[in-house]
């Protein structure tokens, strides 16, 4: 049906000769012609392309990435957005790639809409800190969201590219995180396969309740702008061993308390806020 392909070849014939579900990133293909005006002028589409085969080695499910990065020219933007999912006798799966994750769609749609379970997630992260690296922002998604998300990074060191991991709602099951070789690493972990349902699953909070029903602190008279990738953080100094603080930026207003067990005179601790529209790298608006 879609020709000869070696690499669907071999990813089918894994999935078939060990009685499992297999997940692969690769590219794809479409050929197309002058009746569609937006048809490249090669004749095909190139498509950044989730794959996923069956126990007995056929093509479950595809899905084409929607929200591409700089520097993925290679690839065409697909012309509407895909919800892929596919159902397992382990629950409902939904599957979307790397930078698709900070966007509507297709990722809060597969969670809110579709009542998936648990998230596929091929990914080729690169690390920034402070939060926006790997395992951190994945795991909290997945509490977030309340689902299981499996993130399967690449693994290059050069560009910062680390961090897998099986995550559940009530936290990482399983991770790795590797910055000093280029070793890959097998996870292996145990999910509920309904975490909504689980008795062990925690609550679904309610943020805007709880952000309304929190007391603020005081604030500090010595507030300070700091960039953060390229965005305009409002900061204080945590100059004190211990205490609270509230900081605020437009609507967006963070309370922490805390104790030093020790501080070196070297070191300088500071609480930050942003909230706004991130342009670097692509547009997502933030609220850190």
């Amino acid at each position: 049906r879609f020709g000869p392909a070696p690499v669907q070849e071999r990813l089918s014939c894994m999935a078939r000769n060990n009685s499992i579900y297999v997940v692969a990133n690769i590219g794809d293909k479409k050929l197309c012609d002058s009746s569609d005006p937006d048809c490249p002028r090669d004749g095909r589409y190139q498509y950044n392309t989730d794959v996923v085969f069956d126990p007995q080695g056929k093509l479950l499910a595809r899905y084409h990435k929607y929200n591409l990065f700089v520097g993925e020219s290679q690839f065409n933007y697909p012309k509407e957005p895909e919800a892929v999912t596919f159902e397992t006798p382990f629950g409902k799966f939904g599957i979307f790639t790397c930078f698709d994750i900070l966007f509507y769609e297709p990722a809060v749609v597969l969670v809110g809409k579709m009542q998936v379970d648990t998230v596929l997630f091929p990914t080729a992260w690169m690390n920034v800190l402070p939060f926006l690296t790997a395992v951190e922002f994945h795991s909290a998604w997945a509490m977030g969201m309340h689902v299981n998300v499996l993130a399967a990074n690449t693994h290059n060191t050069r560009m910062a590219m680390t961090g897998s991991g099986i995550y559940a709602p009530a936290g990482a099951r399983a991770y790795s995180y590797n910055m000093t070789t280029e070793d890959g690493h097998l996870l292996i972990a145990e999910l509920d396969a309904h975490p909504r349902l689980s008795p062990a699953s925690p609550l679904a909070v309610s943020w805007n309740s709880y952000a309304l029903s929190v007391e603020r602190f005081s604030q500090n008279d010595h507030e300070f702008t700091g960039i953060i990738f390229h965005d305009p953080f409002t900061f204080t100094e945590l100059t004190k061993p211990g205490g609270n603080v509230t900081l605020c930026q437009k609507d967006l207003c963070c309370h922490l308390s805390y104790r030093m067990a020790e501080k070196r005179d070297d070191e300088v601790y500071v609480l930050g806020a942003f909230d706004g529209l991130h342009v670097i790298e692509g547009q997502y608006y933030l609220q850190v």
